[in-house]
């Protein structure tokens, strides 16, 4: 194995190394909200330095492969999409940072007829399936694998688009509930952008991959 394709492994595997542990954020951040778990909540939070930290050697690292090796074609859009894909990934860890936040800094669980009502859990299983795609098809560059979370997608965003009216009408019959319903609808609101970066991340795979820019398409 030459050089550049010895650090191009090294790259690829630090990107994989990111995938599993913004998953791992996001995991954890999901159990400490649903338990109100303080403590692994402040665990979401102390490991946010890691992931900052793997950001930074992974966007050096790609800065430094581009600089020595000139990189065309295929190891080209390799850098491009990994550098993207690393962007998006350390955005879904900061959501997760997010929603720990919450559980620290608020005194309050959420009624579990709340979460259960804005389908809650739903969401966030159609998310962990989506993360379960891109990982996959990152690690066996699988196209078809990272196209099927668009369709999933779209089930996040429905729970989304609907949270807002369910929500409301809770409140309505008990406003009591008003400052639990609204950290649970910011932390819906995070869930869907999630997806959103996940659907970037799928899109990076397939542009990395098949030499094709899905998102233009898709906005079409």
């Amino acid at each position: 194995m030459d050089n550049a394709s010895y650090q191009r492994e090294i790259i690829n595997h630090a990107g994989l190394d990111m995938l599993n542990l913004s998953l791992s954020q996001l995991e954890k951040a999901k159990e400490a909200f649903l338990t109100h778990d303080s403590d692994l909540a402040e665990e979401v939070i102390n490991t946010e330095n890691r992931v900052n930290a793997l950001d930074i050697k992974i966007e050096k690292d790609c800065e430094k492969f581009i600089a020595l090796y000139n990189p065309v074609a295929i190891d080209l859009r390799f850098i491009m999409a990994i550098r993207k894909i690393n962007f998006d990934l350390e955005r879904i860890a900061d959501h997760a940072y997010g929603i720990s936040r919450y559980v620290v800094d608020v005194d309050k669980s959420i009624p579990k007829h709340l979460i259960k009502a804005v389908e809650f859990e739903k969401m966030y299983e159609t998310i962990s399936s989506m993360f379960d795609n891109i990982i996959e098809a990152f690690e066996n560059k699988n196209v078809k694998t990272a196209r099927k979370v668009f369709k999933k997608d779209k089930i996040v965003d429905v729970i989304n688009v609907n949270s807002f009216n369910i929500i409301e009408e809770e409140i309505k019959k008990d406003n009591t509930i008003i400052a639990e319903a609204l950290i649970l609808f910011s932390v819906v609101k995070k869930l869907e952008r999630v997806g959103d970066l996940i659907k970037n991340v799928a899109e990076e795979i397939i542009f990395y991959i098949d030499a094709e820019v899905v998102k233009h398409k898709r906005k079409k």
